[in-house]
């Protein structure tokens, strides 16, 4: 919830999450879809009111808090998780795609692999997940 625009790379299209926001404390890169790139350059037009922060919460200059999400599911009277979004972008993945099982788990962040494995795998595989992003957005957006 704390995205920062100096995390954003809009021209390389990449997010890149600092370690100490990540649940395994490890720098994590977000490849940005083209419908993320709208909302970001749409962000981007109110940012002097945001300041460093892309979704502001409530108190000015602070980012949404980690319950925003979880608030806004509840008033719509949704039976639906705010972690139930990550589950449904796996069970896409596996169910209604081709794409590789360790690529989504590199999506959600995910460690694959035994020790010896990831300390081979030094690639992140950002152009290939970049491509799972853009099928995933358009699946979202009703496309098929």
């Amino acid at each position: 919830m704390g995205a920062a625009w100096s995390e954003m790379d809009l021209a390389k299209k990449v997010w890149t999450i600092p370690g100490p926001r990540m649940k395994a404390g490890k720098e994590h890169q977000v490849p940005l879809c083209p419908r993320a790139i709208t909302i970001l350059e749409e962000m981007a037009k109110v940012r002097a009111a945001h300041g460093a922060v892309v979704f502001q919460g409530a108190k000015a200059g602070q980012p949404l808090s980690t319950m925003a999400f979880g608030m806004l599911l509840r008033r719509m009277d949704l039976d639906v998780t705010a972690h139930g979004f990550r589950s449904s972008f796996r069970d896409w993945a596996g169910e209604k795609t081709n794409f590789p099982r360790d690529l989504a788990e590199q999506a959600l962040a995910h460690a694959v692999g035994d020790d010896t494995e990831r300390a081979y795998r030094r690639m992140q595989g950002l152009e290939r997940r970049r491509k799972m992003m853009e099928a995933w957005a358009k699946f979202c957006a009703g496309a098929t």
